[in-house]
């Protein structure tokens, strides 16, 4: 292609004059201003779709794994929050609210209805009934073995051993299967015996004194207490392992169809709001526009003319138009 004087002239001028324009920061904040202004009346079905939303989303978040160097990142951000020299000086309480742990405990303490069905699935649970059978049977078998009164009376650790050794002929078994059979028979005994005492323990008055001495005892603790209950030198193991829960669940159908029904459900709240309150509902308003975006904006854009980018990307676009083949045959005109 060849080069035209006169073309050359006028895409010189116009790049002259828009390096003059953007240099001015007024200019910038009024474009921006004026196109903030413009697309806050705009309503969401008319600028995207749900189809482009929703592959967006998939495409960029369920379909595109996290990088490893993300995933080391965050492991290393939550390290440094845990090792900051600030947790030394700060206590539990300078960053949680009393008044919001109050309310927490005074609804968690409400919860009877909620506490009570878990209390009944946690005691009626095989598991549960394994495990206080065998602590009942290890409480006895250690109060036979090691009683404090036949350490210190003579010859009631004899008879101790005789009453066993008279227990065991009896069942024609030794102790431990003689307390398991008899824990084994009365278990459903036992078990709504443990519902009643967790109940009566955990009832809405002491459920909430509890959760209330919990919080004074904890709240004077320093934030760095928190290093004792996780291991700083494992996050890049334990986050790994987060990692790999989120890689494989991303890829199911499973969460494909609650993202797609997610999105759609929130578009079809907000596909007639504009973006003016769509954008407050992440608090941006024009008043953030005016005094931190533009001033964020007027420094990229700055950066971009003082490196020339703007004025090779706008030198490319001007020579496509002044060298089409329209604009050529308005110059050939123009020559005869």
């Amino acid at each position: 292609m060849s080069k035209h004087p006169m073309i050359e002239q006028l895409i010189d001028a116009q790049l002259d004059f828009l390096d003059a324009e953007f240099a001015q920061a007024e200019t910038i904040q009024l474009e921006f201003k004026q196109f903030y202004h413009w697309l806050r009346l705009q309503q969401l079905q008319h600028i995207w779709s749900f189809e482009q939303i929703f592959k967006l989303i998939e495409t960029q978040i369920l379909a595109t794994p996290a990088s490893s160097f993300l995933v080391e990142q965050i492991a290393e951000h939550i390290r440094f929050a845990l090792i900051h020299p600030a947790n030394d000086q700060t206590s539990i309480e300078d960053v949680i609210p009393v008044l919001t742990i109050d309310s927490i405990a005074q609804y968690v303490a409400s919860k009877s209805g909620h506490r009570q069905r878990l209390i009944k699935t946690i005691v009626n649970n095989p598991a549960f009934s394994a495990l206080i059978t065998q602590l009942i049977q290890h409480s006895i078998q250690d109060y036979l073995d090691n009683s404090m009164v036949s350490k210190r009376v003579p010859g009631v650790g004899h008879f101790m051993k005789m009453g066993k050794s008279v227990l065991e002929s009896v069942t024609d078994s030794n102790l431990n299967d003689t307390i398991g059979h008899y824990l084994q028979k009365n278990i459903l005994k036992i078990s709504q015996m443990s519902e009643k005492v967790l109940n009566q323990h955990f009832n809405d008055d002491k459920l909430y004194h509890f959760q209330a001495n919990l919080w004074h005892k904890i709240k004077v603790m320093p934030l760095s207490v928190l290093r004792h209950y996780v291991e700083v030198q494992d996050l890049p193991k334990t986050v790994g392992m987060g990692h790999e829960i989120w890689d494989h669940i991303r890829q199911t159908p499973y969460l494909k169809q609650q993202v797609h029904d997610g999105v759609y459900a929130w578009y079809a709240r907000n596909q007639e709001r504009t973006f003016d309150l769509l954008l407050r509902d992440l608090n941006i308003d024009e008043e953030l526009i005016e005094n931190e975006l533009n001033h964020l904006l007027s420094s990229v854009l700055q950066h971009v003319i003082a490196t020339g980018y703007l004025r090779q990307r706008a030198r490319a676009h001007l020579e496509k138009f002044y060298y089409s083949e329209k604009i050529q045959n308005i110059l050939s005109q123009k020559d005869r």
